[in-house]
């Protein structure tokens, strides 16, 4: 049995959150570079262009890379071997956010769903915990802002609709999101499981590396199908027109009941942020 103090939770949270807003991944530029590089509008290369600029002055400055935030979303991988001393995980999480987002200058957009007030601190997080083999404890962070998280949607396709339901309700979301997640996006698909199940692998698939094909060969080509008629639309870069709305379409799926067919779909704005730890 492995001990982890919950301070040191709360350290490598505070510090996950403040870059996550701060510093935007590679694969994300690249992805723009190479939007960039096929984009057939003018107004869509000068807005890859602005998004550009405006990571390497978030990054350079330490500010964040947009006004909103997010939600603070965490994927934990917990080994069984791992014994947390202190606080209590969830509430160890809470305070690297509260910390984090006080010191980071980050915007506090968590509030009652009724009265609507606001919490103060962007807490609670939203934890997604898996127990797994061994001593360590992975932790990712993924701030999610309001605008693209609205678009999410779940269905429960019967299972005649097939491969062409999954293909065509996908396509039909984004169409409907149009500007709204801030686009160029990145399109996470959750296929199977149950209603919950489906929604959770819809957005840990927004982790993947923008881009980067799924291993399994039959999703890689669900994944270019999609995105190739995503971007067919000519929606654009921020809805604008052009040939770039989509960055990434990623699917993950899981087996399901033999009388259901749950389909999820969660869109990532251009800010597409997460950070990663290993204790």
């Amino acid at each position: 049995m492995r001990a982890i103090h919950s301070d040191t939770i709360v350290a490598a949270v505070k510090k996950m959150v403040m870059g996550a807003n701060y510093d935007l991944g590679d694969d994300v530029i690249h992805a723009f570079e190479k939007g960039l590089k096929q984009e057939a509008s003018p107004v869509g290369r000068a807005v890859l262009n602005t998004l550009i600029e405006n990571a390497r002055i978030a990054h350079d400055e330490q500010v964040p890379i947009c006004q909103d935030t997010g939600m603070a979303v965490f994927f934990v991988e917990m080994g069984q071997d791992v014994h947390i001393e202190g606080a209590l995980l969830r509430d160890a999480i809470d305070e690297g956010v509260r910390q984090g987002y006080k010191d980071g200058y980050l915007r506090k957009s968590i509030c009652d769903p009724f009265t609507r007030k606001n919490t103060g601190d962007n807490t609670p997080a939203v934890v997604i915990l898996d127990m797994v083999a061994g001593d360590k404890l992975r932790i990712t962070a993924a701030p999610k802002g309001g605008g693209s998280e609205n678009m999410s949607r779940l269905t429960m396709l019967t299972p005649s609709a097939g491969k062409k339901g999954i293909v065509d309700f996908v396509v039909k979301r984004c169409e409907e999101a149009g500007s709204n997640p801030c686009p160029p996006v990145i399109v996470g698909v959750g296929i199977g499981g149950s209603a919950e199940k489906c929604m959770i692998l819809a957005k840990k698939a927004l982790l993947r590396h923008v881009g980067e094909p799924s291993s399994d060969p039959e999703l890689a080509a669900l994944e270019a199908e999609m995105l190739e008629k995503i971007n067919a639309l000519g929606m654009g870069p921020q809805g604008l027109g052009g040939t770039t709305y989509a960055l990434a379409v990623h699917v993950e799926k899981h087996p399901c009941h033999i009388a259901s067919l749950p389909l999820a779909v969660n869109i990532c704005c251009h800010a597409s942020r997460h950070k990663e730890t290993a204790l």
